[in-house]
């Protein structure tokens, strides 16, 4: 499963006909499909502040309705293929930072989020509604939730990518997530096996290494995984991790006591393993054709976009003529692949008319307002009084324009200047970015620099969401009360001021 460049399946421009010709030998997504009878593709799209950017060069999304011509070429190239099976069409859409599809789409919150509204019923609906939202677009697979459980130190790549740091609340989350995405016809797929939640490192640099004595491991990481398993997640995606308890030195991709050991003898899944990002640094450890045959024989069904496609599949042939590939273990994985496509296929695909759909945005804004957080300040009424005054550093106008027109949908007097001071912050802001004098101080990601505030009030909304927004606004007029609790320890303040 490669990615490709171009957001139509047969129309390219010259840069992207270029990109497709370094990557592939050919100009187009389509071309790509047929000439090496690919299993399926991955919609990708680069933006500054992912996390996971550095594995997306390009950007192949724009709006629902150019993905979903996208899509229909695409399957229309799989069609064409000997086996005429559809195609598997994935993306990283688990909103929050990692985000693909942004323009029209019902934007869900961050997993953390959800974890702070402890409501599961919530999670499943508001996922059934990206699932259809997705389905619609013509995605089958989407790589999410992410069933990692956050350390107390926490991993920087993952932070509000995670429902939290409670293995057992995490794994009521994470079924719900999945019971969501794939009740709406899309297959959710589980990251990252076998958990990247407990590590410092960022594995789209190096190998990441999990410490934790295999019973901790089995206590902490384990839960949200085999939730997501007996809930029937289709798919379940390798991490490149070093699981030191399990396999030491070997990162997890790679790893036949991890992929085939753990996690189909152990955990019973049944379902299709693709790899994370094989163009990632521990990946590229190997040639891209020994790579391959690693990860297929470490119990891998899949290889998510190898950073050469022909090399990936001359390495496939030559480790079968060799005998290192047996042809068993690709009948396996190939039974696996299929299996799933046919039974995703089997659910009718939406319209596109279901894409922001008044009982989508229902179904987010009831989880957006279950999850809003005070974690100091008043519990009942207008948590600030008379004016107010937004600010937040220059990268952040979206929300702060966002947050001034909610407040002022709620019947608040907002300022350009001079108000009572409502400090935003959010994804990767540090201490020097909040404001000593604000009144109140909102964090829209990892709630943890809200320990470093001065302001008399505190609250976390997990993401920066327009639904998150609005949810925001009703509370900070007393139209609402905040009835999240954080998922993780915010040092020195209470998981929530206002619930116990």
């Amino acid at each position: 499963m490669p990615y490709a460049y171009g957001g139509s399946a047969t129309r390219v421009d010259a840069g992207s006909a270029a990109g497709n010709q370094q990557l592939a030998g050919v100009a187009t997504p389509a071309e790509m499909i047929a000439k090496y009878r690919l299993g399926g593709l991955i919609l990708v799209s680069f933006t500054q502040n992912d996390p996971t950017g550095g594995t997306n060069p390009t950007s192949n999304v724009e709006n629902p309705k150019q993905v979903r011509e996208l899509t229909d070429g695409l399957q229309a190239a799989a069609r064409q293929l000997p086996a005429a099976a559809p195609l598997m069409i994935g993306t990283d859409q688990e909103y929050g930072i990692v985000t693909r599809i942004t323009e029209g789409v019902t934007a869900l919150p961050s997993a953390l989020a959800a974890g702070a509204a402890g409501k599961p019923e919530l999670t499943e609906a508001a996922w059934h509604a990206a699932g259809e939202e997705l389905a619609a677009m013509g995605i089958t697979v989407d790589f999410a939730p992410v069933a990692d459980t956050l350390g107390t130190a926490g991993s920087a790549v993952i932070g509000s990518r995670s429902f939290g740091s409670d293995p057992k609340a995490n794994a009521t989350q994470v079924a719900a997530a999945v019971r969501g995405l794939q009740g709406a016809g899309v297959s959710a797929a589980l990251k990252h096996f076998p958990g990247h939640g407990h590590t410092s490192g960022d594995s789209h640099d190096e190998l990441p290494v999990i410490k934790q004595s295999a019973s901790a491991w089995r206590t902490r990481d384990l839960p949200p995984f085999q939730a997501g398993v007996q809930a029937g997640a289709g798919v379940v995606m390798s991490g490149h991790l070093d699981l030191q308890a399990v396999d030491k030195g070997v990162a997890a991709t790679f790893s036949h006591k991890v992929m085939t050991d753990v996690l189909r003898g152990q955990l019973k899944f049944t379902g299709v393993a693709i790899t994370d990002a094989m163009n990632m640094a521990p990946a590229r450890k190997w040639p891209a054709g020994e790579a391959a045959v690693r990860a297929l024989n470490a119990g891998n069904d899949m290889l998510l976009m190898p950073p050469d496609i022909g090399a990936a599949r001359d390495g496939i042939l030559a480790g079968l003529k060799s005998g290192s590939l047996k042809r068993a273990r690709l009948v396996e994985a190939v039974t696996r692949i299929l299996t799933l496509k046919f039974r995703t296929a089997a659910t009718p695909q939406p319209g596109l008319e279901v894409v922001g759909s008044e009982q989508h945005v229902r179904a987010v804004s009831a989880l957006d307002a279950a999850s809003v957080t005070v974690l100091r300040g008043r519990c009942s009424g207008p948590l600030v009084s008379g004016p107010v005054t937004v600010t937040a550093p220059s990268s952040r106008g979206l929300a702060r324009s966002t947050l001034v027109k909610a407040l002022q949908d709620q019947g608040v007097t907002v300022q350009a200047a001079g108000g009572q001071e409502i400090r935003l912050v959010g994804y990767g802001d540090k201490p020097v970015d909040l404001s000593p004098d604000a009144a109140m101080t909102v964090m829209m990601d990892l709630p943890g620099i809200l320990a470093y505030a001065k302001s008399p009030t505190l609250v976390a909304t997990y993401s920066s969401s327009q639904l998150s927004l609005t949810a925001l606004a009703a509370v900070i007029a007393g139209k609402a009360k905040a009835p999240g609790k954080s998922p993780i320890a915010v040092a020195g303040l209470p998981r929530s001021a206002c619930v116990k």
